[in-house]
């Protein structure tokens, strides 16, 4: 660990690990606050904002960034190459792929599955992650596929599955997911605490 970079008021488990870089790498960074609990891994070439906090066994990969106020939930997986923004929430078991942009204010339920890859090891293709725009809240068990972007402000139901484009200020409900108005008790931003 004494290859990271941490900010003041840091609290790091002792079973998590901070791995050192190797060659061309630059150590993690995790600003104040922090709270690392056990189990997590945090790879080089990550950078975190201040008020960052993981459940356990966390795991966050190579060249992502992560905003202030984030939270990572126990068992979730960010695979690297990501960028996060502030305020955003992922709860137990979440999945994020490479090449995955996540906006603000942005909450992600216990189990979400993000993909980027649309032929899984039948062809060879970019891969292309979702883009969730701010105030985006996904429910537990959706899966939003390849390329995907989901507006800002639009809600993911529970056990969804996300095809193509959610327009801002939507609700995807389904499998696969259909679009309809918001009701009027979604639209809102999400309020992170």
């Amino acid at each position: 660990m004494s290859q990271s970079q941490l900010g003041t008021g840091c609290r790091i488990a002792d079973s998590a690990r901070i791995l050192p870089p190797e060659q061309e790498q630059t150590p993690a960074h995790i600003g104040d606050d922090a709270v690392v609990r056990s189990g997590t891994i945090i790879y080089p070439d990550v950078v975190v904002g201040d008020g960052f906090q993981t459940g356990h066994d966390s795991v966050i990969r190579e060249q992502t960034t992560i905003g202030h106020d984030v939270l990572v939930g126990t068992q979730t997986v960010i695979d690297g190459q990501c960028d996060i923004g502030d305020d955003v929430s992922m709860q137990t078991g979440v999945y994020v792929p490479p090449h995955t942009d996540i906006a603000d204010r942005v909450f992600l339920g216990p189990r979400a599955v993000l993909t980027n890859d649309p032929y899984p090891l039948r062809r060879d293709v970019d891969l292309v992650g979702p883009k969730l725009e701010d105030d985006v809240s996904v429910g537990a068990n959706a899966t939003i596929l390849p390329g995907v972007t989901v507006g800002e402000r639009s809600f993911v139901a529970a056990g969804a599955v996300v095809t193509g484009d959610v327009p801002p200020n939507t609700l995807a409900i389904g499998t696969p997911a259909k679009h309809r108005p918001l009701p009027e008790v979604l639209d809102a931003p999400n309020e992170h605490r």
